[in-house]
């Protein structure tokens, strides 16, 4: 059998051209698998494009799904940035009409063709001679266009550039999709790392430790369903007999809920500067509400419990600011007592509060709280409730104001079973010695 020798193909006419175009779907193929900005994806592609097909001037539209238009995001050339923030309607001009059709145009005399819209041309002084335009397609739907301009070297393209350049739309729509969606996750990589710097600041907002009270035991817990909560407790010490106890609930959750957070906190600690020696919770609470009346939106508001330990005089004085109810253990007593005194949720409108005064015994307990806890939801949709609440604190009346709340948390947990928190959960006791 007599073999026909092969043909070396490095002879051919067009050899350097086909390698050159083999090595830039190479490089494309790369860049597909690359993590880097969209417009520099599209830059590297269309300078790549311009010198491969041997063209004066490239450009890319990418498709708009909403408003269903063509935008030049790349233009190269000479002339070609002024073209980045035209729109295309579909069907107007050579890409307006590839993309209304999803189909390729090779078009030899561009000025002969009645598709061919002049005007860029009398602006710019530029002469657009001849030009590929083609649709980039992934599966099935519109990404964008792309064109070179103006053929170097020849009259007009040929076919090879044409199956050259659909190929080349085909891996530009693939590297595109993925470009967009490494920006997506950049973007959320960047929201993350900015909420985690959000949830260590507010962090800073709760005391790292609580002060010591000779004549109670106190302790609070704060577990935020987000990285960034609305919740917020402190616990401060005014001076060397009397001390402030507070708990408060921001509407709505994360980023809004966390500033409103913060500026109470920094509120707290300016009044507390300036009124440290002569501290009035009624004053307190009413400034606190002009101040939020007049720093936050109508939709957002406080509500929130204060109360005023006086060791001297053994009292407690309360200041309900449209606040679940605090509970009231009297020692001695078997039913439950609700403190509700003071007035509506602050930030809504100019009000006057009211006070109520305890008269404190040893084992008197309060327990002071968020919704977060009435509300906590399990598998069925159904509420933890203030029923289950109470009995909870009922049967560990007596000890440590710690072990109360553990006791607490850990019956939510095993009510909401596989449920994810809802809402952030914030309790607080104070157990008078």
């Amino acid at each position: 059998m007599k073999l026909t020798p092969s043909r070396d193909c490095s002879l051919c006419e067009n050899y350097q051209d086909l390698l050159n175009k083999t090595l830039f779907f190479k490089d494309v193929s790369q860049q597909i698998m690359e993590k880097k900005p969209l417009g520099n994806l599209l830059k590297e592609i269309m300078d790549g494009s311009k010198t491969l097909l041997n063209a004066e001037a490239s450009s890319l539209l990418l498709y708009d799904t909403p408003s269903k238009k063509l935008f030049f995001t790349v233009a190269e050339g000479e002339k070609g940035t002024l073209l980045k923030s035209n729109a295309v309607e579909l069907g107007q001009g050579f890409a307006g009409w590839v993309a209304l059709h999803k189909e390729a145009l090779k078009i030899d005399d561009c000025y002969a063709d009645a598709r061919f819209n002049p005007d860029f041309d009398k602006k710019t002084g530029f002469r657009t001679k001849n030009m590929l335009c083609t649709p980039m397609i992934r599966k099935g739907e519109l990404i964008g266009v792309i064109q070179v301009i103006n053929k170097i070297g020849a009259d007009v393209f040929s076919q090879d550039d044409v199956s050259f350049f659909n190929s080349l739309a085909a891996q530009c729509a693939i590297a595109i999709e993925n470009a967009r969606l490494v920006e997506i996750e950049l973007e959320s990589e960047q929201l993350n790392a900015e909420l985690n710097t959000a949830k260590k600041i507010q962090q800073k907002t709760l005391p790292s430790s609580l002060p010591e009270i000779p004549m109670a035991d106190v302790h609070f817990s704060l577990t935020p369903a987000k990285s960034l909560g609305g919740d917020y407790y402190n616990v401060v010490r005014i001076n060397e007999t009397s001390s402030l106890f507070m708990i408060a609930d921001v509407s709505g959750k994360s980023v809004s809920a966390s500033l409103i957070v913060a500026s109470v906190y920094s509120f707290l600690h300016t009044y507390l500067i300036i009124n440290k020696n002569a501290f009035d919770l009624v004053d307190f609470v009413t400034s606190l509400n002009k101040f939020l009346l007049s720093s936050t939106t109508p939709d957002k508001f406080v509500t929130a419990w204060f109360g005023l330990l006086d060791e001297e005089q053994r009292t407690l004085q309360s200041i309900s600011a449209g606040h679940d109810p605090t509970y009231f253990y009297e020692e001695g007593k078997t039913v439950l007592r609700t403190m509700e005194s003071g007035g509506l949720l602050l930030g809504m409108m100019d009000f006057p509060y009211q006070t109520e005064l305890i008269h404190l015994k040893p084992n008197d307990t309060f327990v002071v709280y968020t919704d977060g806890i009435t509300e906590a939801m399990n598998e069925k949709q159904e509420e933890y409730g203030t029923e289950r609440f109470q009995g909870i604190i009922q049967q560990h009346l007596g000890k440590a104001s710690k072990s109360i709340i553990e006791a607490v948390v850990d019956d939510i947990l095993m009510y909401r079973g596989a449920e994810s928190q809802s809402d952030d959960i914030t309790m607080g006791v104070i157990r008078i010695l």
